[in-house]
């Protein structure tokens, strides 16, 4: 399973995300908007986070912990 979070380089809420997902024990890699303008435009992306699993977009925000949970199945 790939898990991207996009997200903006001054995004605050990434140590939170990242502390989140590891303690789902999910494996990540971090993209920043900046850096893939085309994703921008094919999913109108406006806010940070987005989290893409195998290439698809399941969160358009930070998610609760509990989302994670239901969405990764712990």
């Amino acid at each position: 399973m790939d898990v991207q979070l996009l997200v903006t380089q001054t995004d605050f809420c990434i140590p939170n995300l990242e502390c989140e997902l590891q303690n789902v024990g999910v494996e990540y890699h971090i993209d920043y908007i900046e850096s893939h303008p085309e994703l921008v435009n094919e999913y109108n992306i406006k806010h940070s986070p987005n989290i893409f699993v195998d290439g698809k977009l399941v969160f358009r925000h930070q998610p609760t912990i509990n989302e994670l949970q239901d969405y990764f199945g712990n």
